[in-house]
């Protein structure tokens, strides 16, 4: 008896902190940064340190209903263009739909411009974006996971998006200051770093993550790593 209770503690204990699943995408049918590999690195660390799990492909196959249930969480990073058929399309929505976590990586923005209802979920579309520069950010949620150890303003190099189609009901944790850079095409509202519940799933968005050298950015590092707790409910 005692040996069967020993064993019972041991696997509950084991379940209850199993490491959760991330799948990290990053196919890209347009533009490819040449960061992608570093970001992958960098959220795989992450996961070491965090206790969850990452998986990486460029492979669209890999979204179908069977295999996106294992997830806890998709990240697209820096994926470009029109990189899901109508089928994986269909799974990624069911899988929001039954409670998924979706994160958008910098030009995760800049993918399936066809796709209503990935706009929305996404939150907004790229338009443009001026040369790589130095731009102030304002913190908007000191609360968040993602954004309550910046400072507020916060300075960061980077390559900055305007965006199209941004849905006003975000919850914006970080907004860019024009002021600071030039060609901003936003005004008073523009916003760089979001999260959102949408249509039975959650998402979070950084606009930053352009540059290999945000990866080993320790704020950049720990405001990534904030939006992917925030999905995990971590």
């Amino acid at each position: 008896m005692r040996v069967l209770l020993i064993t019972f503690l041991a696997f509950f204990t084991i379940s209850t902190y199993a490491a959760e699943k991330v799948l990290v995408f990053s196919k890209t049918a347009g533009f490819r940064h040449k960061s992608i590999e570093t970001g992958v690195k960098t959220i795989e660390a992450l996961g070491l340190e965090n206790n969850f799990t990452v998986t990486h492909t460029e492979d669209a196959a890999v979204f179908l209903d069977k295999k996106l249930k294992k997830y806890d969480l998709i990240i697209f990073l820096n994926t470009t263009g029109d990189v899901l058929n109508t089928e994986e399309e269909h799974a990624f929505k069911k899988y929001i739909n039954k409670g998924g976590s979706f994160l958008g990586i910098h030009a995760a923005t800049d993918t399936e411009f066809e796709w209503a209802w990935y706009g929305k979920l996404v939150g907004a579309y790229f338009i443009s974006h001026p040369k790589q520069t130095e731009a102030t950010m304002h913190v908007k949620d000191n609360k968040h996971e993602a954004t309550k150890h910046l400072p507020s303003p916060w300075t960061h190099y980077d390559e900055w998006y305007n965006f199209k189609n941004i849905n006003k009901d975000l919850h914006v944790l970080l907004e860019l200051d024009e002021s600071s850079y030039k060609g901003g095409e936003n005004g008073d509202f523009h916003p760089i770093a979001w999260c959102q519940e949408f249509d039975g799933g959650k998402m979070f968005y950084t606009g930053m993550g352009h540059t290999v050298e945000s990866y080993s950015n320790p704020e950049f590092k720990q405001h990534l790593l904030g939006g992917i707790l925030y999905c995990l409910d971590k």
